[in-house]
């Protein structure tokens, strides 16, 4: 019997319900921690965070990996690292549409993620 723990991926998170509560509200259990920890720390790489930017704010919902791979002076294969990084963290899914990659945002997970990061306004006196 194997003793490698179980391998955590980020479910379809595309639901209205929160993964769990803000973190300034309940300290979240080491299983969702864990779940969620690749996606922000795929997020904290400054190329990753503007590829993110650029997919999620693309204008149909979608881009091509051949308007990504310009707006940056890196190698494609370069690029193409960062996008995977960004895929295997469950942020984006991606189409191969003849020789060119489509990728766009999991607005589920994205709406997750920002949930986590909530913080209540205080209340005013």
């Amino acid at each position: 019997m194997s003793k490698q723990p179980a391998v955590l991926t980020l479910t379809d998170l595309n639901a209205a319900e929160p993964c769990c509560s803000p973190l300034a509200q309940q300290r979240i259990p080491a299983q969702t921690a864990a779940v969620l920890a690749p996606a922000f720390k795929a997020l904290g790489d400054p190329v990753r965070l503007q590829l993110m930017s650029m997919i999620a704010s693309a204008p149909d919902g979608e881009i091509c990996v051949c308007d990504l791979t310009p707006a940056f002076e890196l190698s494609g294969p370069t690029i193409s690292h960062h996008l995977k990084t960004l895929r295997e963290a469950g942020l984006v899914d991606a189409d191969r549409r003849g020789t060119w990659v489509y990728y766009r945002a999991r607005a589920g997970v994205l709406r997750q993620l920002a949930g986590l990061l909530a913080v209540a306004e205080p209340a005013a006196a």
